[in-house]
């Protein structure tokens, strides 16, 4: 089991560090979901003990990420298609809500932000390897609209619940591509900027909803990463 490691920040306590780095790795697709995993392996990984490890892997259990059979084992969760319903559910109707707010009042410096953001997006396309770059630079993109709105724990609240979500979308962007999502962040920069209104719920749904359509020759039980879902009978990906 190779995890990246990285440094430990000043102050920051061995369980703190050991959440971040052992989340970053499952968030990252760096941890496989399906994969077995050691509680001796990632205490040896991170140079500590095993208590602290013991206790993140309990936190992670809580937040759906990792699953413990009993007598068998201790597993990275597979990707479940109705967390990923619920939080584009959520995600979509938050979002729009925010968007509209952002087109009525958007400082001028979070406009900056966005556009800075976007043209270090578009510095990505071509390169090889690069999405989970892009990953990281979306989920800033949509943090700067929240922030600027005042709404950063909601921002917060959507995060925590779309961590089966924000992994699916990570797999789509490595086995397609993410030049179509920067269209799309530009498209909401222009909204924002002309405070064209009107066009943020189908843009949001085009965004947000209609993004889960590209999933489904992924969720496949043919797709060579079947093994990476817990398939539910009956639940597609897709809730337009």
């Amino acid at each position: 089991m190779i995890i990246t490691v990285s440094p430990k920040l000043p102050g920051e306590n061995n369980k703190d560090y050991a959440y971040k780095v052992i989340k970053n790795s499952i968030m990252s697709l760096e941890l496989e979901p399906g994969q077995a995993i050691s509680e001796i392996e990632l205490a040896e990984a991170l140079s500590l003990s095993r208590t602290p490890v013991r206790e993140v892997l309990a936190k992670l259990r809580e937040e759906h990420l990792i699953e413990v059979i009993p007598q068998v084992g201790t597993y990275i969760s597979k990707i479940n298609p109705q967390l990923i319903k619920e939080a584009s559910f959520m995600r979509f109707h938050l979002e729009k809500e925010v968007l509209k707010l952002a087109c009525e009042s958007f400082p001028k410096s979070a406009l900056y932000d966005l556009k800075k953001n976007l043209a270090l997006q578009e510095d990505l396309v071509g390169q090889s390897g690069k999405e989970r770059d892009f990953h990281l630079l979306d989920k800033q993109f949509h943090h700067i609209i929240f922030k600027a709105n005042q709404k950063e724990h909601i921002w917060e609240a959507i995060n925590r619940i779309s961590t089966h979500y924000n992994r699916m979308r990570l797999l789509s962007e490595i086995r397609h591509n993410f030049d179509e999502a920067i269209d799309q962040h530009q498209n909401i920069v222009n909204i924002l900027e002309t405070k064209d209104c009107d066009q943020v719920e189908a843009f949001a749904k085009l965004h947000i909803i209609d993004a889960t359509k590209l999933w489904e020759d992924l969720y496949k039980k043919d797709s060579p990463y079947s093994n990476y879902f817990e398939y539910v009978e009956d639940t597609p990906l897709y809730i337009g």
